[in-house]
């Protein structure tokens, strides 16, 4: 496969496209003292040097620093991923057996919908329904996306660009395509977006960062590759916080739909803000600690954060190449499952991507499904938490409580700074950093330059405890299918990125000092426990309508 250009190919190109950079941004002169760069090192790590130990290290410090200078003139691809990845499953854990989609018959009961705000909130199950009824065309269906973004955007800041040419010319086959006979699936002729992270010929990919702002990444990132075969039309790149950290970008401040005057929450900001305002049916989002479950429960959206490793990864700006994952943010958790099926499985590009078990049915049966509940202080404390733990026992699913393992979760997170900061080195070498949004101790430019502290044998010994929680957590969840969880608080969200454990954000109630914006429990899965995961919500959304809130500004 030829690899495709590095967005930081070269300083001279990199400086190039951002314009001139001022002095201090780049990576310093000063002459090299190994000794006194060994002790600082070593003073980090735990370890005092002696005077001797210094002066014998001299000769292969100075091999070391040549071999860093000759790995930074490399520049490898950005799409490149290292050649380890992370394996969420146990050594010796018995992994189920790959399956292929899932079976779904297209309902043809669905009536038509009267008002083109009944049609935009309308869920991915209905609007196949309304396709292969006549009721509607693809081509009305991506024109109302495409008017409905862009009303909106002024008040939503979700939206970097719209995909309208290529959008309306897909729409137009897909319609071609239904006349014909040919039915690629249930997300033929659908509309959605995708957050700006994905690379895609013949559209700009910014990654929220104001020096990307004319970037084009001429890759064809799986997951989109992977909808557009499954008929799907992309309309829009949506937005996220730059460089996937929350909701500010160089277009602004991603906005609530519920409650404009409030951020999204990041870092899947746009992708979030759009499917709960109504603008695009479903939606693709990344997390890496948070960026799907964060907005979603912001926003008062679903999504689906899936196992680490059923979505390929491949084309979408890396953060951590062992923590990164890719899930839809769609309406219901039929919908969710719909997506999922079409984007999962390996791709032969990205590494940790592999075949999946995904046993999802329409009206599954839960009677066998064995359900958990996190021993947490507070919870459940809300009225629509314990609301939805009474649902539970009424169906017989008596929530077993369960105890997380205790571990130092923040400590293993010394592996995504540090991967981080490999992905963004020649960004952060060439002062790209300097021209982010956030400046503060929390934010990127901080958090790349405090990670060329991190020594190789603490980002190993930080792997090894990972491996070590991957152990525990699969005893904890050891009994259970499926484990109830508050989205908000406690160490479920930490560990379960960390673990790579699959989590669906279920809307549950509202709030009314919000805008009635939904309010939010997590539901996390086994790994590949996507199937048990969506039924449960399944059921819940069939006897709720919280998942069907409309925001007062876009309904």
């Amino acid at each position: 496969m030829a690899s495709t250009p590095s967005p930081f190919r070269s300083r001279r190109a990199f400086l190039a496209g951002m314009g001139a950079l001022p002095a201090a941004a780049m990576v310093s002169s000063r002459p090299p003292g190994d000794a006194e760069d060994m002790a600082a090192a070593g003073r980090l790590s735990g370890l005092e040097f002696t005077p001797e130990q210094l002066e014998q290290a001299k000769r292969r410090l100075q091999r070391l620093r040549g071999n860093y200078e000759s790995l930074r003139r490399q520049s490898p691809p950005f799409e490149l991923s290292p050649c380890v990845h992370f394996d969420p499953w146990p050594v010796g854990a018995e992994r189920p057996t790959p399956t292929g989609r899932v079976p779904f018959s297209i309902r043809r009961d669905v009536e038509r919908q009267t008002t083109a705000s009944d049609l935009a909130f309308a869920t991915i199950d209905e609007l196949a329904s309304h396709l292969r009824q006549g009721h509607v065309t693809s081509v009305e269906l991506t024109k109302l996306a495409l008017a409905r973004l862009e009303q909106f955007d002024p008040q939503l800041f979700c939206v970097v660009n719209l995909v309208r040419e290529p959008a309306l010319r897909s729409a137009a086959a897909m319609d071609e395509e239904l006349a014909a006979g040919k039915d690629r699936g249930p997300l033929h002729g659908i509309p959605y977006g995708a957050k700006d992270l994905f690379g895609w010929p013949g559209t700009k990919t910014t990654f929220g960062a104001a020096p990307f702002a004319e970037h084009e990444w001429n890759v064809r990132s799986t997951v989109l590759q992977k909808l557009e075969d499954a008929g799907a039309v992309l309309v829009a790149k949506l937005s996220l916080g730059a460089l996937a950290m929350g909701d500010v970008w160089h277009g602004g401040k991603t906005r609530n739909p519920f409650d404009p005057e409030r951020g999204s929450s990041g870092s899947s900001a746009g992708p979030c803000s759009a499917v709960a305002a109504g603008l695009v049916p479903f939606a693709i989002g990344t997390e890496t600690l948070g960026s799907i479950v964060s907005p979603c429960r912001a926003s008062g959206i679903a999504g689906l954060r899936p196992t680490f490793g059923n979505v390929s990864r491949y084309g979408a700006m890396p953060l951590s190449w062992t923590m990164d994952k890719v899930g839809p943010i769609a309406r219901s958790a039929i919908d969710a499952a719909l997506v999922f099926d079409a984007i999962r499985g390996r791709d032969g590009q990205d590494p940790a991507a592999r075949d999946t078990a995904f046993s999802w049915r329409r009206g599954r049966d839960l009677k066998r499904l064995r359900v958990g509940m996190v021993k947490q202080r507070g919870f459940p404390g809300r009225d629509e938490d314990r609301a939805f733990v009474d649902w539970l026992k009424q169906k017989d699913l008596e929530p077993e409580p369960v105890e997380l393992p205790n571990a130092p979760y923040r400590s293993m997170l010394t592996m995504l700074d540090a991967e981080a900061a490999a992905a963004f080195d020649e960004f952060l070498r060439n002062g790209g950093a300097d021209d982010l949004p956030g400046q503060s101790a929390g934010d990127w430019p901080n958090i790349f330059r405090a990670a060329r502290t991190i020594p190789a044998v603490e980002y190993v010994q930080a792997a090894r405890a990972r491996a070590h929680l991957v152990e525990d957590m699969a005893n904890a969840l050891a009994d259970i299918d499926v484990l109830v969880a508050p989205t908000h608080r406690g160490a479920t969200l930490v560990a379960t990125n960390l673990t790579g454990h699959p989590t669906y954000v279920l809307p549950v109630g509202k709030d009314a000092e919000r805008g009635g914006r939904p309010t939010m429990l997590a539901l996390v899965g086994q790994l590949d426990g996507e199937a048990d995961v969506l039924s449960l919500a399944e059921a819940w959304q069939e006897e709720t309508t919280w998942h069907r809130a409309r925001p007062a500004l876009t309904r």
